[in-house]
């Protein structure tokens, strides 16, 4: 629901903005970006209490007119209180994850105020445990995602990416532990995700 009401307000941003002037938007060779999106979430089922925290700056750079290269970051907090099994309380846990990366893009139609790209990123992840005794788990990730832009004036506008393609090999920081490799291949909603670009 969450995702549906911002891709609605950004369908009607894109309808505000349309009467603005063209050539004042876009993207060129030498251009400076920054981006990110933030999101929190909280659940209450009777006394189960969980919340989701999450935070994505990027800065990106214009190599040449079409190619973007530049450096992003990440950090997820997710917690859950007073859950119960069968009767018995289970520990209250919490999850921090920390992500630092880099990402390629390539832009069909960069000085336009619409364009689509495509973007390979590649990031170092690290999550650590709290259920009462610690657990750190560190990774690797790598994707590849469509998405598009628009420009709601010249220096401001939308983007939304499609997380299509990802893998991610991880593995926790003890003792004769596996690696846990996992591909995905995300085809619904539940994938885009919506962020708002600064050019200077």
């Amino acid at each position: 629901m969450k995702k549906l009401l911002l891709t609605a307000l950004a369908i009607a941003s894109f309808a505000t903005a349309s009467a603005q002037d063209e050539n004042t938007a876009g993207f060129s060779k030498g251009d400076v970006f920054i981006s990110g999106a933030a999101g929190f979430n909280s659940t209450k089922t009777g006394d189960v209490k969980g919340s989701t925290f999450n935070i994505t700056p990027r800065v990106g750079f214009f190599a040449s007119d079409n190619i973007a290269i530049g450096l992003k970051a990440g950090y997820t907090s997710q917690s859950q209180d007073n859950a119960f099994f069968n009767g018995v309380e289970l520990v209250d846990s919490e999850i921090n994850t920390f992500e630092i990366g880099a990402f390629g893009r390539y832009y069909a139609t960069p000085s336009s105020k619409f364009s689509v790209f495509g973007e390979l990123d590649a990031a170092y992840t690290s999550s650590k445990v709290d259920t009462g005794a610690d657990v750190t788990t560190n990774g690797f990730a790598i994707g590849v995602s469509p998405g598009v832009s628009y420009f709601l004036s010249s220096n401001f506008a939308i983007e939304a990416a499609w997380g299509a393609l990802q893998y991610a090999t991880s593995k926790p920081d003890v003792d004769g532990a596996e690696n846990t490799n996992n591909f995905e291949i995300g085809l619904d909603l539940e994938n885009i995700n919506l962020g708002l670009v600064y050019k200077f």
